[in-house]
């Protein structure tokens, strides 16, 4: 990390310089030019793999390539996200669960691990080997790139994307996680995007000034930066990049640059990644007829505390979800309707229409399919909506709510009673906790020692890695088009040495990579919601804080061979350990 800060300023020369080479070119000629340099690279750290360089040499190359992509990496994920996830995804498989396959790792995540901290010799013929691979995907980038159109209304979009990338995985270690460069890395991000924006062939105006102005000072803050852990991240987003967001919203409003025609998980009028008028539930739906209406999800509140879903009529959806525990039940596993214990801990609602899939094994993809399922179920409601359409019909309570919900419908339908439930728990999102105001009212601050958290949450604690910011869930930022799952090793009994037997997704889909994998659930609302885990083996924020610095089930020794989470330890200090609970406790939402 040092040596990486010592070239920085050598890097910042460089862009400069470099700038003016290009000032005549256009985003598109520019960018073919920088995927060049970007190969230049990639084939100097291959020639240093092939005549058995030093670690240092290999590592320095490294960077240099790694800094190189940075600079087209607001083009390379918008306009090439299909090589972009190989090019610079996880070290992890891809996996393909509906066809029972999976796509081996590749690019600079994988080569990071074969180089960082050591290069073993051994490994030389498969890294010779993922640099190849990786220089494929390049080329995959460069025809593609060649063959379109960028227009400024797509490069403003990908500008913003990529201001939201480095808020969520460029400044958390997501895509660095053993080299640790994450910092000069976003720097680097953040310096390719002035002559980016100074190409989009509008006059020059005081809010494009202001903006490559805030622009050049947060890539200056990260020269703070002593080592990855001391980087103060919470300062970094809320004085220097949601300031950058919120100024491009003015840039293209002042320049009239239309919004890109998609529907995208943030809206297009989104100013910054906070608040509470952010993200677009309607990403996540079926399909359009589901789209969210406040008249849905108002007869959706009325249905979930409705006990007439469930056979013997004695349970609702608000028995196992309780508002006053963020819908949650606050017990170890909930309780079958015999009286039995249920195999896992009740999630909870909030934020979940803001995620993929649904259940802790992740075996329905959305909140529709999700009421079905608990209804129809056997153990929790017995029920069955199309038996009870007739009672909901005839009943002068709902008939005016429904007729609010679904003005064009002659006749209610099953999926409209499902899309109606589900609307109410897409209704559950609230963004007005601690956390939230901090980010988006000058006059709520978080205290010393949360903010002290909310560092280690995103920085030396790798929390944020898998509970991306600032949903905090495993939805995979800025697109949030995946929800990830993990496999951490949960115990069985608390400091137990052997891996709770509940299969997880591998019940569904059996492959190997699968056993004992959860969604990774929202922190929101956190400490309403205990006892945690997918079985409710620990019972405090404490406890689990504890469980993860030791690097999860495999660092306690438990045997899991294919836990997902790093199994070294964290090594947190008892003063962050208590930070980091205290920042989780400001994701609380206020009434």
């Amino acid at each position: 990390m040092k040596s990486l800060l010592k070239i920085l300023p050598l890097f910042t020369l460089l862009f400069f310089s470099c700038q003016k080479e290009y000032e005549t070119l256009g985003p598109k000629e520019e960018l073919l030019q920088q995927i060049a340099q970007l190969n230049q690279e990639i084939e100097a750290f291959e020639q240093m793999a092939q005549k058995n360089a030093s670690n240092k040499e290999l590592q320095q190359s490294f960077e240099k390539s790694r800094l190189a992509y940075k600079k087209i990496e607001w083009a390379v994920e918008y306009f090439t996200p299909e090589p972009a996830r190989f090019i610079n995804g996880p070290a992890l498989d891809e996996l393909e669960v509906e066809e029972n396959k999976f796509l081996n790792p590749s690019g600079f995540q994988v080569i990071e691990e074969l180089i960082y901290p050591t290069f073993s010799t051994k490994a030389k013929a498969t890294l010779q080997r993922e640099i190849a691979v990786l220089k494929g995907l390049i080329m995959q980038v460069k025809e593609h790139i060649s063959a379109i159109t960028i227009s400024p209304d797509y490069v403003v979009d990908a500008v913003k994307m990529q201001m939201y990338r480095i808020i969520t995985l460029g400044i958390t270690g997501f895509d660095s996680p053993i080299a640790n460069n994450s910092i000069p890395e976003a720097q680097a991000s953040l310096l390719a995007l002035p002559s980016v924006i100074e190409k989009l062939h509008q006059e020059p105006s005081q809010i494009q000034n202001s903006l490559l102005e805030r622009i050049s000072k947060a890539a200056a803050f990260c020269n703070s930066a002593k080592d990855f852990n001391s980087f103060d991240r919470a300062l970094f987003i809320k004085n220097y990049l949601n300031p950058i967001s919120k100024n491009l919203q003015e840039f293209q409003q002042h320049h009239k640059i239309a919004n890109v025609a998609k529907t995208n998980a943030i809206l297009q009028t989104a100013s910054s990644l906070f608040g509470s008028k952010v993200f677009n539930v309607d990403a996540f739906i079926p399909s359009q007829e589901y789209a969210y209406t406040s008249a849905k999800a108002q007869l959706g509140k009325e249905l979930f505390y409705d006990t007439s879903f469930s056979k013997e009529g004695t349970r609702s959806c608000a028995s196992c979800h309780n508002p006053e525990l963020a819908f949650t039940d606050g017990l170890k596993t909930n309780l079958s309707l015999s009286g039995g214990q249920l195999l896992r801990n009740t999630p909870t609602l909030t934020y979940a229409g803001l995620q993929n899939a649904q259940f802790w094994d992740m075996r329905q993809t959305d909140l529709e399919k999700q009421s079905l399922d608990v209804i129809q179920n056997k153990d929790e409601m017995h029920g069955n909506i199309r038996d009870n359409i007739k009672n909901i019909t005839s009943n002068p309570s709902y008939q005016k709510l429904i007729q609010k919900a679904f003005p064009k419908s002659k006749k209610l339908e099953e999926w409209q009673l499902q899309n109606a439930l589900a609307s109410y728990v897409r209704s559950l999102n609230k963004f007005n906790s601690k956390f939230d105001q901090h980010f988006t009212e000058p006059a709520t601050a978080l205290s010393a020692e949360e903010q002290l958290g909310f560092n280690v949450f995103a920085g030396k604690g790798k929390c944020a890695t898998c509970h991306f910011i600032p949903l905090f869930n495993g939805t995979v930022p800025p697109a949030y088009k995946k929800t990830e799952q993990e496999v951490i090793g949960t115990p069985q009994i608390k400091n137990g040495k052997k891996i709770d037997p509940d299969l997880g997704r591998y019940a569904q889909y059996k492959m190997p990579q699968l056993l004992h994998a959860f969604k990774t659930p929202t922190l929101r609302n956190v400490a309403l919601t205990a006892p945690y885990m997918h079985n409710g083996v620990f019972k405090s924020l404490e406890e689990v804080v504890v469980f993860y610095n030791e690097g999860g089930g495999a660092g306690t020794g438990i045997a899991v061979d294919n836990q997902t989470l790093p199994s070294d330890k964290l090594n947190l200090t008892a003063k962050e350990q208590k930070a980091l609970v205290a920042f989780m406790k400001t994701l609380t939402d206020s009434k």
